[in-house]
């Protein structure tokens, strides 16, 4: 076997397998060099998605007549010149092969004019790297790449790329992406003369928001939470969706480092993880977050595509991201103040009303005293319609000086399962069973996180008879139980005693509580840790232990569970992500009944 030089262009198709995937792939890159150009306007155009053509124009530096040719050959790059450069890159290109690359699978032409130069200069390859004469040519200043006739000689590739729609679909979603990482820049996309995007520089909060909602959805903004924190060298920005604003597919979730797209095993598990305990099964959370840190504690040039990185401190970075993100999500409280949306009239749209219907904090401070409520009501007229107001909600009406809850007062239990309040935002329904159960999770978290789980011992151990795959299945799970005030021992084949429940769950069955876990498990089996899995027995506990349906709350403890939602963390969804309260206020309960049309 012989071996023996291979020619120049068969070196950079074989880099183009690793670099240029797809159009998308190449579009990607060529803004990116924009981007380094320290360009204010990128505008791309497109051709049946990106195989007749790709046109990358930008207004930025251009490049020197002398370097065009230059800039066509491998590894050629102005990013860096040292080893020093390379362990603390903050540039998007800076391999040197993007170019060369794309010109041995397309019919490529450079173009560029510096602000010092009177006329601008172009060059065309083919990727075999030989002599380039430049041409002058009219252009402003800037660069321009024109790709045709992508991969025109590997026809292999082409079969294997997606439709027209597809393809352009790629490239859409790539311009957005890019688009989220530089606000001062503005771009425009166009796909066979039509255009798609158009986004003027965001410079301002308010045009950041607009662009943000452009791109991520109109209620995106309003139902996510800003987050802007930094810790020694590492800072976090961005936005974070609410738990009720999730989707059925992570299609919008954007990471940033140092304003580089990426995307990361690492940075995926810390986000879900802060999640967790508040999302949806099947759903999957919103955000756009951007992570600066000390470019030398992370390294890009993990893959040619420079979609993933490398963390010196992986371990710092995750905890960081997991336990601010996490901190967001538990520090919503109903008292919050966030915008809420208008609905359209009923007249106009009939179910608007119904679909507007979400839940949306509510901005009132939070007191009650139970001396300001007397306990028995006096009547003091025999007129049955001038009897002194007994519930606490027109108390409170009779006695303007008190103020109003966050999550305002009970007025009735609905079929034992609704509690229905009257706010001074408008009418709160409260999923009983998922308000307490979010209530008793939090409990038993803070209980456990501080080691002081205080447990109720049985005055008689209660015997259970356990199957055989119940039986394995304890043993297999008996660690989790360990410091969770849940004290079981076996006594015998197949039999356990139990001696000790947890106090806050002092009043369930402890069979029951037992097999349902046990159970649980079956299904679950255990998480990736042993404080994540010890967790997720503390949300089924608190899921079986908590107020079940069909059970009448007096008025008293309606409002007490009312007063707890307040100030639970993560208290707008239950432990498995369903929203454990909702808000109907008075412009939709007017628009209900045609009220100002």
């Amino acid at each position: 076997m012989v071996i023996k030089q291979l020619p120049s262009q068969l070196i950079n198709q074989i880099a183009a397998g690793e670099v240029i995937e797809r159009p998308a792939s190449a579009v990607k890159e060529l803004v990116e060099n924009s981007l380094d150009a320290n360009a204010s306007h990128v505008s791309i155009e497109i051709e049946e998605g990106g195989l007749r053509l790709i046109r990358v124009r930008d207004n930025g530096s251009g490049i020197n007549k002398a370097e065009l040719g230059l800039a066509l050959s491998r590894h050629a790059t102005s990013k860096i010149s040292s080893l020093n450069d390379l362990e603390a890159v903050l540039s998007f290109g800076f391999r040197g092969e993007a170019l060369p690359s794309m010109s041995s699978v397309s019919r490529l032409t450079l173009v560029s004019r510096m602000v010092e130069e009177s006329a601008a200069w172009s060059v065309k390859a083919d990727g075999t790297e030989s002599e380039l004469e430049p041409t002058p040519i009219a252009h402003p200043v800037g660069t321009t790449v024109e790709l045709r006739d992508l991969f025109y000689n590997t026809p292999a590739r082409r079969k294997f790329l997606k439709t027209e729609k597809t393809e352009f679909g790629h490239i859409e979603t790539v311009i957005k992406r890019m688009a989220l990482s530089r606000f001062d820049v503005g771009f425009t996309l166009k796909h066979n003369q039509r255009q798609v995007v158009d986004l003027k520089p965001a410079l301002t909060k308010q045009q950041k928001d607009q662009r943000v909602g452009l791109l991520c959805g109109e209620g995106f903004v309003e139902q996510s939470l800003e987050i802007d924190v930094v810790n020694g060298d590492l800072g976090l920005q961005g936005w974070v969706g609410l738990p009720t604003f999730s989707r059925s597919q992570a299609d919008m979730q954007f990471f940033y480092v140092n304003g580089r797209l990426i995307r990361d095993k690492l940075i995926n598990h810390a986000v879900r993880l802060a999640y967790q305990d508040v999302l949806f099964h099947g759903r999957h959370p919103v955000y756009v977050l951007y992570l600066t840190i000390d470019p030398v504690l992370v390294d890009v040039n993990a893959h040619p595509a420079k979609l993933e990185v490398r963390f010196r401190e992986s371990k710092a970075v995750h905890d960081f991201v997991f336990r601010r993100v996490k901190q967001l999500l538990s520090d919503v409280r109903p008292a919050d103040n966030y915008a809420v949306k208008t609905i359209e009239p009923l007249s106009q749209h009939i179910g608007s009303d119904y679909k507007d219907m979400q839940q949306r904090p509510l901005s009132m401070a939070i007191a009650e005293s139970s001396s300001t409520y007397p306990s028995s009501p006096s009547y003091a007229s025999a007129s049955p319609y001038e009897r002194m107001p007994d519930s606490r909600a027109e108390r409170y009406h009779a006695n303007e000086q008190q103020a109003m809850p966050a999550m305002g007062f009970a007025i009735t239990h609905l079929h034992n399962t609704y509690i229905l309040a009257e706010s001074d935002k408008g009418l709160v329904l409260v999923d009983t069973h998922a308000a307490h159960e979010r209530i008793v999770y939090e409990k038993l978290k803070a209980q456990y996180d501080a080691g002081r789980m205080p447990s109720q011992p049985l005055l008689i151990p209660q015997k259970i008879q356990l199957s055989d795959e119940e039986m394995l299945l304890f043993e297999e799970y008996q660690h989790l139980f360990d410091g969770l005030a849940l004290e079981l021992s076996a006594a015998g084949p197949n039999t356990l005693l139990v001696r000790a429940i947890p106090v806050l769950l002092a009043t369930q069955d402890p069979e029951k509580l037992v097999r349902d876990l046990l159970q649980d498990l079956s299904h679950t089996g255990e998480s990736d840790s042993i404080k994540e899995a010890c967790y997720a027995v503390l949300a089924s506990m608190a899921c079986h232990g908590s107020i079940r349906a069909n059970r009448r709350l007096t008025e008293v403890e309606m409002n007490a569970l009312l007063r707890d939602i307040e100030q639970t963390p993560n208290s707008g969804q239950c432990n498995h992500g369903r929203p454990t309260w909702v808000l109907l206020n008075v412009q939709q309960l007017d628009a209900l009944f045609l009220r100002g049309q």
